[in-house]
């Protein structure tokens, strides 16, 4: 069985895919990057302040599937700059304490919006 999720919480697809997708005890989270839900908007700063929205817009899709961070097993981290790794990795610990899931980091020639920072997971449902 496959569940479209959807929130108003984070922001809304651009293009033909759906937030997240609950299957077989799993949520499936598209890559998001540091937009607004409020703005649809990217928000200003640097990759320390894109970072914390994209966690933010995940935490939104995630609860919205009846998961949470806490229950993410694998992410991705795609990053304009493989420069801005420190001040990203120092944001993302924030958000996944004492038991962070399995994690690839990989630098981006260009990612959606011209963002700094795209994170995608995968989590228990």
């Amino acid at each position: 069985m496959r569940e479209v999720i959807a929130t108003k919480d984070a922001p809304q697809a651009i293009g033909p895919y759906s937030q997240a997708i609950r299957a077989n005890g799993f949520v499936f989270v598209s890559g998001q990057v540091a937009i607004d839900p409020a703005t649809q908007q990217v928000i200003g700063g640097g990759v320390a302040e894109q970072t914390d929205r994209v966690l933010k817009n995940l935490t939104a899709i995630l609860t919205a599937a009846g998961s949470s961070l806490e229950k993410v097993v694998r992410s991705t981290v795609f990053l304009k700059n493989m420069g801005d790794f420190a001040a990203m990795n120092e944001v993302y610990g924030r958000y996944f304490g004492s038991s962070p899931p399995a994690r690839s980091t990989v630098e981006a020639a260009r990612l959606p919006k011209d963002v700094q920072v795209e994170i995608d997971v995968i989590a228990l449902a």
